[in-house]
C-alpha cells in the first residue's frame, strides 16, 4: 500500500503546509462538494460527513490513491447544532468574533482517509476549544484588517496573528486546531505501513 499515490481533498494552504511537515509526496485536488448542513444534530456528526464526502469522491476518481479529507466545525457548548461557519466578509468576521469575546469556542475536526482499491476507510472527529479574551471592537477589527481570516470558521487564523486573541487553548492535537489533524492522521497512515517518522 505505501506504493500508493497520497491525495490531499483540498485547496486549503493551511491544510497542505501541515502535511508537508510528515515529508510525503502528495498532491491537492479540491473536491467539489456541497458542504451545507443537512439536518446534522451535532457539529461532530457534520464535520465526520463533510471529511468522508471529500475523500470519498476524491477517492471515487482515483481508486487506488491514498485519499485525504478533512473538514472543521465550529460551535458553543450550549448549541452543538449551531454551526459558526466561515464569515466570508470583513464585517461577518468582526461580528463573529465580537460574539466570542471572553467565550469558549468548540472546534470538532473531521478526517477521513480512504482508498477504493483496497477498500480502505478511516473516519474520526478531533476535538479542541479555545477560550477567546475579552475583545475589543478596536482590537477585533485590528486583527480582521491585518489577517483577513474570511475563509476560517471562527473568524481566526492560530498559526499566525490569530494566537494572540486567546486566554487559553485545550486539546489533544493543536493541528486539529488549525484544520487537519496530524496525530490521528499518522496513525492511520501507519495503518498503511508508512514509516512515520
Amino acid at each position: 500500500m505505501v506504493a500508493a499515490e497520497i491525495i490531499l481533498a483540498s485547496s486549503s494552504q493551511t491544510r497542505k503546509a501541515l502535511l508537508d511537515r510528515l515529508g510525503l509526496d502528495y498532491r491537492c485536488i479540491s473536491p467539489d462538494i456541497d458542504e451545507s448542513p443537512q439536518n446534522e444534530q451535532h457539529a461532530d456528526e457534520l464535520a465526520m460527513r463533510l471529511a468522508y464526502e471529500k475523500a470519498n469522491v476524491i477517492s471515487q476518481a482515483h481508486p487506488h490513491a491514498i485519499v485525504i479529507g478533512s473538514d472543521q466545525v465550529a460551535w458553543h457548548a450550549e448549541a452543538p447544532q449551531v454551526f459558526i461557519g466561515k464569515p466570508l466578509t470583513v464585517d461577518a468576521a468582526i461580528q463573529q468574533l465580537q460574539a466570542q469575546s471572553a467565550q469558549t469556542l468548540y472546534f470538532s475536526t473531521g478526517l477521513s482517509v480512504q482508498q477504493q482499491s483496497s477498500g480502505f476507510e478511516h473516519t474520526v472527529v478531533e476535538h479542541f476549544q479555545v477560550q477567546f479574551r475579552d475583545l475589543s471592537l478596536v482590537e477585533i477589527q485590528r486583527y480582521v484588517a491585518r489577517e483577513q481570516p474570511l475563509q476560517c470558521a471562527g473568524s481566526f487564523m492560530c498559526e499566525g496573528l490569530g494566537i494572540s486573541l486567546f486566554e487559553k487553548i485545550s486539546g489533544d492535537d493543536q493541528t486539529s486546531l488549525m484544520g487537519l489533524p496530524l496525530i490521528q492522521l499518522c496513525h492511520i497512515l501507519r495503518k498503511l505501513e508508512f514509516k512515520l517518522p
